[in-house]
Parts: structure tokens; C-alpha cells; sequence
């Protein structure tokens, strides 16, 4: 959720002097990338991962307070809900070894996490939407204590005029239902990767995350139901853009897939964001502005599905990622790595390939390509290159070879190449995502999700990928 604010009352005056600086610093931003500031050496990849703390029933566990301060990590910060965490471990120059070594820094952590929640009585779960949260369980009462919650929720209810959120999703079933702050947002926790590139090949990488969106968010299907109703394979994509919805144009909509590709810069995304979007947090930082502190700060309140980021290493140079968000939380560590694989690959071949992404898929292909894919996961159809077809068999016949080849680029063995992807190729060839298994279950005992909840947790703790779980 990002950096935590000084104070949560604004007044008009606040907001004039934010977009003033907020547009010097886009200005220096845009200085910065067309003097080739924001160089990146060797691409570096990292992630973060979003879980659940739950009691022993498998219900929500609003003790993310206690926990924290008993496992005493700084990465692992709290999130928008009292249940609600984030993982983060160190970025990885991407070669040889770094695949397993992201496991083993993910599944010592995890293990840390298991340690401390079980101090508490709960666990710590790995899921895009837990299947036993309530309505009820998503109040103020349980939103954590940063100003900065706090205030994101005052400013929406401020744009919305007072009026609540409207959730309306069709899908397997239908839900509609009001909610009357921005807690239905922590009903849908993610596995967000992140891949440092070089300025000068950002509008690639951005463009290229984007066309691999829908085969990611199908091959990683892991969320289908909310408040007990089966909606989307990926209900975790409408339930977010729903959740912190402003109203007003398209444009404004603060969870978005875009309306276009980059075209000339990477800046033209923080353009919009300073022209588009109106400030929610217009807290004034005594930083210079060589720090780019309001910029970030109204960028992370802008949450595309593929979202530039501009940071600082530890030698005070800045530097810029793209994060992919599209990927639900879990089903374990194993899958988590596998995913991440296939997008470090694939994209080493999209960054090196002659052709641009947009020759494969036009923006319009790939939106629909998108959310066609959050719906039906791995039994959807896509286009790809003019041609409608299958995105299991995209990602069988294309996308899997393409992403083991770019892995070769980068140094990564056979072995090693084979490990991770050989998760996905299973999964695919089997139909067999978190989704898939969460449905099957329900099917084969009814609609008990505690017991699905208990199963999923002692399938999780073995860190066995999902394709290979019993019922």
C-alpha cells in the first residue's frame, strides 16, 4: 500500500501545492529519462506477495499488529486490513540461480511468518480472495492504523460524494451488493512482480507486460469466489477496480487497465497520472524535489494492473520498474516462483524481439484478451496475432517456449529453466490452477469453506504446486 502519511487532514490549500509540485517533479522526471538518468545495467527482478492471517477455523485473523511486532521484519508490512500482510523479499539480478534462490528467500520467510502467527493461535495463508471472508469482516474496524488508510478512504468517499460502492459482478454467479468504504479492497490480495528496466526500453517493457497480462492471469487463476458465490476464475480483478472506484470518466478509474500502450515515453504515464487523476493524498513532504516524494506518492495511488514505478537504489541513483499486479496471491511459494519464471522469460524475449509487442496484439486485443481470461482462466479464448484461439494452447505452443528461451538468454540452466516452468507446463496441460482445484473441491463437499480453507492451508504448508493437489 506504500509509505505511511504525516497526517490525514487537508485542507484546499494542500491540494493546490501537491499538484504544483507534483507537476515539477513529472517535469524532472521527464528531464531525467531524456538525459538517460534512469539506466539499468543488468535487469533485476523481484516480487511482493500479499497473505491472510487466519484462527484456526480458517477464519480472518484482524491481529496483523500483534503479528508484526512477534516476527519483528521489516519486509513484511502491514496492508490496508488488521488480517492482511505483504511479503517482500530482496530484489535478484536475474541469471543463474535466481529462481531458487527466490524460492528459498520466499520460503524462509514464509516459514518466519508460520512461526510468528502461530504464536497468535493463526496462520498465515496465501490465497487472492479467502474463501471464508464475510462482508461483514471488511469494516473500518478492521482497516490498520496507518494515516494513510485512513485518509485513501476519506478522499474516495469525498470524490464519490458520500456514495457507497456498487459491486457488481457476473459471473457464475451474479453479486451486487453496496459497501460504504474502501475495505472490499482487502478481499483481494495479489502476487506482484517487479522487473527493473532501462528508460530507454520502458515503453517496450510496459507494452509487453500488458499483452502478457491475460495468459499470466489465466495460468495463475486462483480466486473464484467471494462471499460464498462462484464469480470469476480471477474475481480478485473486478472485486479491486470495484472497490476504490471515484466515479466519474473512464479516465479517473483508479484500477485500470489502461486505455492505450506507451507510444514515445514512459512518461506519458506519469503525465496522465498528473493530468487524469485527481490527488487523493496531497500530503506535502519536506523532501527535495530531486526526490520525486509527491510523484511516487500519487502514483501509488494509481493502481494499474501494469504500473511504472520510479525508485532509488542504495546509491541514491533513481531507477525504474514495472510491476506486474495481475497474478492472485499464492496457491504456495512453488507456484508463486513458477509464475514469476514465465514472466522474467517471456519478457527477455519481448525486450529483444525486432518486433514491438503492439504487432502481436493491438491494446483493444489485449484489454479484451484480459479480462476474457480472469473470467474462464485457462478455458478462455484470446487473440493473438489476428488468430482466436485457446490460451491454453497460446501458452503451450508459444508463450511457454518463448519464456524458456528468454531464461536461456539470461543465463538460467536447463535444470533449473525446467524446474520452474515445468510447474507451469503442468498446470497448463492439466487445467489444474488454484482456481480450478477451489471449485472441484466445493463440487466434490459442498459449499463447506472452512473445510476448504483447512485443506487448501495443509496443501499450502507441504509447498506442493497446485496441479499436484488432491482433493
Amino acid at each position: 500500500m506504500g509509505q505511511e502519511i504525516a497526517d490525514s487532514r487537508f485542507t484546499e490549500g494542500h491540494f493546490d501545492e501537491f499538484r504544483r509540485r507534483l507537476a515539477r517533479e513529472t517535469e524532472l522526471l521527464g528531464a531525467w529519462i531524456s538525459e538517460g538518468r534512469l539506466a539499468c545495467d543488468e535487469p533485476l527482478g523481484g516480487f511482493e506477495l500479499e497473505a491472510w492471517l487466519i484462527d484456526g477455523r480458517g477464519w480472518p485473523a484482524p491481529v496483523n499488529d500483534r503479528f508484526l511486532a512477534a516476527l519483528d521484519d521489516p519486509l513484511v508490512v502491514p496492508e490496508l486490513s488488521t488480517f492482511n500482510v505483504e511479503l517482500n523479499t530482496p530484489p535478484r539480478a536475474l541469471g543463474a540461480r535466481t529462481l531458487d534462490t527466490m524460492h528459498d528467500d520466499l520460503a524462509a520467510l514464509w516459514r518466519r511468518c508460520e512461526t510468528a502467527a502461530a504464536q497468535l493461535g493463526a496462520h498465515v495463508m496465501m490465497v487472492g480472495i479467502l474463501p471464508t471472508v464475510r462482508q461483514a469482516d471488511l469494516t473500518l474496524g478492521n482497516m490498520s492504523s496507518m494515516q494513510r488508510f485512513r485518509a485513501l478512504n476519506d478522499q474516495v468517499f469525498r470524490l464519490r460524494h458520500g456514495r457507497p460502492i456498487e459491486l457488481d459482478i457476473r459471473g457464475e454467479e451474479t453479486m451486487r451488493l453496496e459497501h460504504h468504504d474502501v475495505m472490499l479492497e482487502a478481499a483481494a490480495t495479489s502476487f506482484q512482480i517487479h522487473l527493473m528496466v532501462d528508460a530507454g526500453r520502458a515503453v517496450r517493457a510496459f507494452n509487453a507486460a500488458t499483452m502478457l497480462s491475460a495468459p499470466m492471469v489465466a495460468l495463475s487463476a486462483n480466486s473464484p469466489y467471494l462471499f460464498g458465490k462462484d464469480l470469476w476464475a480471477v474475481t480478485r480483478i473486478p472485486l479491486f477496480e470495484q472497490a476504490v472506484a471515484v466515479g466519474g470518466s473512464n479516465d479517473s478509474r483508479r484500477v485500470t487497465f489502461g486505455t492505450r500502450y506507451a507510444e514515445d515515453s514512459i512518461l506519458e504515464c506519469f503525465e496522465a497520472n498528473r493530468d487524469r487523476y485527481p490527488v487523493l493524498l496531497p500530503t506535502l513532504m519536506d523532501q527535495p524535489s530531486e526526490q520525486l516524494a509527491h510523484l511516487r506518492l500519487h502514483n501509488g495511488t494509481i493502481w494499474r494492473w501494469n504500473r511504472p514505478l520510479v525508485g532509488f537504489s542504495a546509491d541514491g541513483s533513481p531507477h525504474l520498474r514495472i510491476e506486474h499486479r495481475v497474478a492472485p496471491s499464492g496457491p504456495t511459494a512453488a507456484d508463486a516462483i513458477a509464475n514469476a519464471a514465465f514472466f522474467f522469460g517471456a519478457m527477455a524475449v519481448a525486450l529483444s524481439d525486432p518486433r514491438p509487442p503492439e504487432d502481436y496484439v493491438a491494446f483493444e486485443e489485449a484489454r479484451s484478451n484480459f479480462y476474457a481470461a480472469a473470467r474462464h482462466g485457462l478455458e478462455a479464448e484470446v487473440v493473438w496475432q489476428g488468430r482466436r484461439g485457446a490460451v491454453a494452447d497460446l501458452l503451450r505452443e508459444r508463450l511457454l517456449p518463448m519464456a524458456a528461451h528468454g531464461l536461456a538468454r539470461l543465463g538460467v540452466a536447463a535444470e533449473e529453466r525446467t524446474r520452474w516452468l515445468g510447474i507451469v507446463e503442468q498446470r497448463v496441460a492439466s487445467r489444474r490452477t488454484g482456481a480450478y482445484w477451489q471449485r472441484a473441491w466445493i463440487q466434490a463437499h459442498g459449499p463447506d469453506f472452512e473445510g476448504l480453507v483447512r485443506r487448501y492451508l495443509t496443501h499450502q504448508r507441504a509447498d506442493q504446486p497446485v496441479h499436484e493437489w488432491p482433493q
